[in-house]
């Protein structure tokens, strides 16, 4: 399993477009992905799971990866974070 933290840098947060975006990243990864803020675990491919959260700026979160791939689906979330402006 491989963790990375994240700092979320948009002004809006992570809301419904961005929230897809992320969403989209992972979804063809064998592997489990999660996002954790404020305590809560959810997973990264669930559009529902991910707004539920309502990860402000500046917030930080936790992206989690289990399984095969999870190394090229953690590189993929942090290119997908830095490349919309989300996150660093």
């Amino acid at each position: 399993m491989i963790e990375k933290e994240f700092t979320i840098i948009s002004e809006s947060g992570i809301h419904a477009r961005p929230a897809t975006v992320l969403v989209s990243a992972v979804s063809s990864f064998e592997c489990e992905v999660y996002l954790e803020y404020n305590g809560r675990n959810v997973n990264l491919k669930s559009i529902m799971g991910v707004m539920s959260l309502g990860v402000p700026n500046g917030a930080r979160i936790i992206v989690s990866a289990n399984g095969t791939d999870e190394d090229a689906a953690i590189s993929a979330i942090q290119d997908v974070l830095q490349k919309e402006g989300l996150g660093e």
